[in-house]
């Protein structure tokens, strides 16, 4: 999945912070969701602009961030 897709930075936006396109919501507080225990459905009934390509994006480009360096 190209997560380039979904997700951008924009300075002008949250400080640049990368978030979902077309939204203001951030990558960090999609997975602060998911840590506190919401599931897929309920943050897509939550948040009806997401799609759940965006949030498999937002967790895909996450776990890559996560890996350490060779």
């Amino acid at each position: 999945m190209d997560w380039g897709e979904y997700i951008h930075s924009d300075p002008k936006i949250l400080v640049g912070k990368p978030v979902v396109k077309g939204t203001r919501l951030s990558i960090e507080f999609l997975l602060g969701l998911f840590a506190v225990g919401w599931t897929e459905q309920q943050v897509l009934e939550n948040y009806p602009s997401l799609t759940p390509e965006a949030l498999r994006a937002v967790v895909e480009r996450s776990q890559i961030r996560q890996r350490p360096l060779p």
